[in-house]
């Protein structure tokens, strides 16, 4: 059946009130369907991406002299048809811009059937420079002679205005020609970025003229436009800023003459085509508009980071003194092709990646095209840093253009073909998504409608000539295509930067379809990745892929992805070592590669973990069962990594009981502790568990097995001549054990009926030495090391003693820092009636009535001093020292454990082993005030993460802060910083934390005054 039969206007999509009346109007619709002639004007406004939009301005249009002939022409000129009908519903700037140069109509006619080939530079730049008044023929402006406009001020740019949206409107239209006639030429996105280069170009080009003639530079200046970002690029946007650069010959007292000459270029094309931006220029907005070539070449020398590099990748000149913009190019060209041998390249590439992202809104981040994961900085951003690692020795990178330089990449090996031909398929996608957006008004946008905006959303999906699939409407699909293709260009890393490294190293032949490195080539890539040693991570990579068991398939499948995520950690050197040596010692164990391979959030999560932490590895190669935990259930963490510590504490000691020997169960202790340890690392690293959290945990973990070894010990006793309880004391006590942390703790014992004391210590001394023996044993698992140098008479005294010895002790021989000792006993193993009188017999020591004397507060002072002059080790940064460090864990701890030791004989809300509880019940009491008290609470747990955060970074516990380098990077990103961030600013804040909480310890522990 013919389409038009019994054609309506709602189905033509012409469903307004008025729609009928004005088609009626303008004679291109009868009583029942289209008037004679009219029916392929019809079809074409059916098809315009916003009818009611295209037939609005149309009505417009027709209310202008030229309308017949308009109308004349729509009726046999099908290549008008599609351009005009298409570009009326796309653009409302382009249609008012039309309606109001109602005579510019010719530029959307077929210029083929016209014999009039389509515009290029020369044509573009010759008809700007006419609408100025400045002769095309002379020299280019901004040389000896150049061309000056005869048009100045308001009224030059006015008419440079206009010409350039003559121009934008030729443009457009033929670019959506394919959208308003489906059996018209379809642009290439590529081409219109070309061509809207070629317009920004022609349009500095006559701003330049006006320049000149308004400030009449001398005749010997020279002044050069160079073109970077996407105009340097030729790949501009429909609105866009355009970067620039300006060179000038000579210099010297002419130096003045072109920074207002330039000056005035960027405004007359600012007012009247686009935004000029300078800002690229060396020193940025702070430093001078106009360099000479020496000048520029000198800063790049000597000053130039990073990103001023690949900025310089995209320079080329386009407007201006070409032989000067040349030599600009060419002095400056050989610096970019070595940027990636400097020693912060991999830091500010890594450094730019981070600011990306965070620079989009929150709210923003689903639907930005440019900035957005997935995006369309993601693919330059990619190309270019290829570029930069392998162009220093292949010439044939040597492009501005994104998918010219991937085109080149794929050709010369260094991106697979399938690889680099998908990636550029997709950025031609969201290239036209954006360029789409753009033309509706003429605006800068990169932003996608809200997924609420159906009208918006289906708008676009016609514009870009996406059609209903039979299952999908037009929204539908466009939705669909977007979000496979933003998926499709997050893997990019994984694509084009570290698949081509395993066909490397691999003895397997590569895929034909991907890129074969040579071993130089992977080395260089490896390095500009990341790694610090590209030689031995390539080893690495040889290990785990070589050969043909099913293991190696996986790993090669497995390793994109990994080497993705391990090369945005903080040490991705250590990272993929540890990754090798886990999975070596995991190489029978059936499920995890399966893991790896069908959760991805567990791989993505071992990758951070091992790229950051030394600890995790260690334990994970005897736990690996944790890994389990790492994955998600609809977006949800597994609960397994947070798990309740009073839950964990009944089973581990269930567990242990189950044993039949006290060997057997402290094994069993120890290795329940370390896949206890490895799960609360995993949450903590996470970000899944907050500082005091984690404590609690690790001390629940440590209680429950030094209780379950002495149970276990004492069941092996074939008599029990006293009862036994062991006291927590310092960290363990106060519930606030660290990764690191010994097992501080006191023994007392009390005999059996009809036993004396002397039998009762003895065998209560061998139990305990059997605990600790056991527990400190060498073992593939954590020891937990039991410290009893707290106890009365510290490593001289009895290692054990009786309820009666330790009252006549601190009767006779108590000093005040036992009595401060003593403030964090607390009863965790053993005999619980036991452990309850003996609090209760140092209950009056601790909490005395009086609270302390005058002399013992100086004491306390002093012990203090002492103990900070004594004890940080040589060449110990003291601001940056957790432990003995200004506002550090011992300034808070001794300034709660003085105001118990004064005060809680009178609050007994203070009578608790917990520095943080003790310090919210000396608030409540008046005895701090709560900004005081909330600044040592800071500066608590700030010290206590970052203690923590060391042990976690380097497997072993410490208390300074690294001072710089990849250490202190991860030390960061364990407290949560961004990777790729610079760890200075965790620091500063680390600093200004623990400075506050000195200048609280100075007036409330020492009593210093504010003056």
């Amino acid at each position: 059946m013919d389409r038009r039969t019994g054609t309506s206007l709602a189905r033509l999509g012409l469903t307004g009130e008025d729609a009928a009346t004005t088609l009626r109007g303008l004679g291109w619709w009868a009583t029942d369907g289209p008037a004679p002639g009219c029916e392929e004007i019809m079809w074409a406004l059916a098809r315009s991406p916003d009818q009611s939009l295209a037939l609005r301005a149309v009505e417009r249009l027709a209310q202008t002299a030229p309308w017949p002939a308009i109308d004349r022409a729509l009726r046999t000129d099908r290549g008008l048809r599609g351009r005009l009908l298409a570009t009326l519903g796309s653009s409302t700037a382009l249609g008012d811009h039309l309606v109001g140069h109602p005579d510019r109509w010719p530029l959307l006619a077929d210029t083929a059937e016209r014999g009039n080939p389509p515009p290029d530079l020369a044509r573009r730049t010759a008809n700007l420079l006419r609408a100025v008044g400045a002769d095309p023929a002379a020299p280019p402006p901004g040389t000896a002679g150049g061309a000056r406009a005869s048009l100045t001020g308001a009224e030059a740019v006015a008419a440079l205005r206009t010409a350039y949206r003559d121009e934008l409107l030729g443009l457009a239209s033929a670019d959506l020609a394919a959208v308003g006639d489906p059996g018209l030429p379809v642009m290439e996105v590529d081409d219109v970025a070309a061509q809207l280069a070629d317009l920004a170009e022609a349009a500095l080009s006559a701003s330049l003229a006006v320049a000149a003639a308004e400030q009449d530079p001398p005749e010997e200046l020279r002044l050069a436009v160079i073109g970077l970002g996407k105009c340097g690029g030729r790949e501009l946007n429909y609105v866009s800023d355009v970067d620039v650069v300006f060179v000038a010959e000579p210099g010297g007292e002419l130096t003045q003459a072109a920074t207002k000459l330039a000056s005035r270029v960027m405004r007359i094309a600012g007012e009247a085509c686009f935004e000029v931006d300078a800002n690229l220029r060396p020193e940025g907005r702070q430093g001078a508009l106009v360099r000479t070539l020496d000048g520029h070449v000198a800063y790049y020398k000597r000053w130039a980071k990073t990103w001023e590099f690949q900025a310089l990748l995209k320079a080329r000149p386009i407007a201006g003194d070409r032989e000067l913009g040349a030599a600009y190019v060419e002095a400056l060209s050989p610096m970019v092709w070595q940027a990636s041998t400097r020693d912060d390249f991999v830091t500010d590439v890594q450094a730019m990646r981070a600011r990306v992202i965070e620079n989009i809104p929150s709210e923003q981040r689903e639907r930005e095209l440019k900035l957005g994961r997935g995006g369309l900085r993601d693919v330059e951003f990619a190309v270019q840093l290829l570029q930069l690692v392998h162009g220093r020795g292949d010439d044939s990178l040597h492009s501005g253009n994104t998918l010219v330089a991937l085109a080149a990449l794929s050709e010369s090996g260094y991106v697979g073909r399938d690889d680099g031909a998908n990636l550029a398929a997709s950025y031609r996608f969201l290239r036209l998504l954006e360029h789409r957006l753009q033309l509706q008004k003429l605006r800068r946008t990169h932003l996608l409608p809200a997924a609420d905006d159906i009208d918006g959303l289906r708008w676009l999906a016609r514009a870009a000539r996406i059609r209903p699939d039979g299952r999908r409407d037009v929204v539908g699909v466009l939705v669909d295509e977007w979000q496979r293709n933003a998926r499709r260009v997050t893997r990019l890393h994984e694509k084009l930067f570290y698949r081509p490294l395993l066909s490397a190293v691999s003895r397997l032949a590569a895929d034909g379809a991907d890129a074969v490195l040579s071993p130089e080539a992977a080395r260089a890539r490896m390095k500009a990745l990341g790694w610090a040693s590209p030689e031995g991570a390539l080893g690495h990579l040889r290990a785990l892929t070589g050969g043909v068991s099913r293991a190696a398939s996986i790993q090669r499948a497995l390793l994109p992805v990994l080497l993705d995520s391990l090369s945005r950690s903080p040490d991705p050197d250590r990272g993929l070592l540890a990754y090798r040596r886990v999975s070596e010692a995991l190489a029978d164990t059936p499920w995890y590669l399966r893991l790896l391979r069908d959760e991805g959030a567990v791989a993505q999560r071992l990758m951070t973990l091992l790229g950051t932490s030394a600890l995790v590895p260690d334990l994970l190669a005897r736990a690996p069962e944790v890994l389990r935990m790492l994955a998600t259930s609809s977006g949800v963490q597994s609960p397994e990594l947070t798990r309740d510590p009073a839950e964990v504490s009944m089973a581990l000691r269930t567990t242990v009981a189950r044993q039949s020997t006290p060997e057997a169960a402290v094994a069993s202790a120890r290795s329940y502790r370390r896949h206890e340890m490895l799960r609360i690392a995993c949450a903590d690293l996470l970000g899944l568990l907050p500082v005091d959290a984690v404590c609690t945990a690790l001390n629940s973990v440590n209680e429950a097995v030094l209780a379950a070894t002495l149970d276990a010990v004492l069941r092996a006793e074939p008599e029990r001549p006293a009862v036994l309880s062991v006291i927590g004391m310092g960290r363990l006590g106060g519930g606030e054990s660290s990764y690191g942390s010994d097992a501080d703790v006191m023994f007392v014992c009390r005999p059996a009926e009809g036993v004396d004391d002397h039998t009762a210590v003895r065998w209560a001394t061998r139990v305990v030495e059997r605990v600790r023996r056991l527990l400190g044993s060498p073992s593939p698992d954590p020891e937990l090391s039991v410290d009893a140098d707290l106890r009365p008479e510290g490593r001289s005294g009895p290692m054990v003693r009786t309820l009666a010895s330790y009252r006549e002790y601190y009767a006779r021989w108590g000093e005040v820092w036992e009595a401060q000792a003593l403030l964090r006993a607390r009863p965790i193993a053993g005999d619980r009636t036991l452990g309850r009188e003996f609090t209760a017999l140092v209950d009056p020591i601790r909490y005395p009535a009086d609270g302390v004397s005058a002399a013992a507060v100086s004491e306390i002072r002093r012990i203090k001093a002492r103990v900070d002059a004594e004890r940080l080790p040589r060449g110990a940064d003291r601001t940056t020292h957790t432990k003995l460090g200004l506002g550090g864990l011992a300034d808070v701890e001794w300034t709660v454990q003085l105001l118990q030791l004064q005060h809680a004989g009178d609050v007994p809300e203070l009578r608790t082993p917990s520095t943080l509880h003790g310090l919210h019940e000396a608030a409540e009491a008046g005895l701090i005030s709560a900004g005081d008290a909330a600044e040592l609470e800071e500066g608590w747990r700030t010290a206590t993460a970052a203690r923590n955060a060391i042990m976690l970074v380097k497997g072993k516990p410490g208390d300074q802060l690294p001072r710089s380098g990849r250490e202190l990077a991860a030390v960061a990103v364990a407290l949560g910083y961004p990777a790729g961030g610079d760890p200075g600013e965790f620091l500063d804040d680390y600093k200004r934390v623990t400075r506050r909480a000195r200048a609280v310890v100075e007036r409330v522990f020492y009593g210093w005054s504010e003056d």
